[in-house]
């Protein structure tokens, strides 16, 4: 069983992740992960850039931690995928299958609304998964289902509550949308991963849509306490 993290965040591209690039891949390293999906804060959100700068410049900056961890793969022993968390006040959506070419090519999305370019993507070929789609925070106004735009939903978010992700396995259920699971790991708040298995490995980012879209995957989730005792350790010091 091939096992990766799909909802992943690193510094200093997202501005919430506290763990950089090398840090985050060390760790899945040790946890015996076979790969990890680099899905900062697309443009459209929490990102530590100038969003008054050109949107080349914005998307350069974007890709950055991504082609870091591209160049630390063979090192550190363990691939590295790309995807976006693209936002909406509080409303994130998980978009895999397009590279840095596609994204340059596109200003247009900018300007777009997510009812436009969440199919936008899927025409061309994405994976569109709403992340916690029943998540509530203060900074939240309210919660927006987008149901005809997107191939499924996170129903276990490893950093959500258990009745956020309950509620979500029931949305997934009555609208017959893809089950999708993640840590959503800005740098360990979570006592537990969630992500996706596979039986054979993941060679691309399109080679995963095409597995999520043929129902190759399934969800899983490992508490850290578990991890740990089989690595003999007790603490995440060493990776802050």
């Amino acid at each position: 069983m091939y096992r990766y993290e799909t909802h992943l965040h690193t510094a200093p591209v997202s501005k919430c992740a506290v763990m950089s690039v090398r840090k985050m891949m060390e760790f899945y390293k040790m946890m015996e992960y076979d790969g990890i999906f680099i899905t900062n804060h697309f443009i459209d959100g929490n990102i530590r850039i100038d969003e008054s700068l050109p949107y080349e410049e914005r998307i350069n900056f974007y890709f950055s931690d991504y082609e870091e961890g591209k160049k630390l793969s063979k090192e550190i022993g363990i691939k590295v995928f790309f995807g976006i968390e693209s936002s909406l006040g509080g409303t994130d959506f998980l978009v895999y299958g397009l590279d840095k070419e596609w994204y340059l090519s596109h200003p247009e999305i900018e300007a777009m609304p997510k009812s436009k370019v969440l199919p936008y993507y899927m025409e061309h070929g994405a994976l569109v998964i709403q992340a916690h789609p029943f998540r509530e925070a203060g900074f939240i106004d309210h919660i927006r289902l987008f149901p005809r735009c997107v191939h499924g939903v996170e129903t276990i978010n490893a950093s959500r509550t258990d009745f956020e992700n309950e509620t979500a396995i029931l949305y997934a259920k009555h609208y017959q949308l893809r089950e999708f699971a993640g840590t959503d790991n800005h740098g360990f708040t979570s006592d537990y991963l969630a992500g996706v298995a596979c039986d054979t490995p993941v060679t691309d980012e399109k080679d995963f849509v095409k597995k999520v879209l043929d129902g190759k995957i399934r969800v899983f989730t490992e508490t850290l306490e578990e991890r740990f005792a089989n690595k003999n350790l007790t603490t995440l010091d060493s990776f802050k």
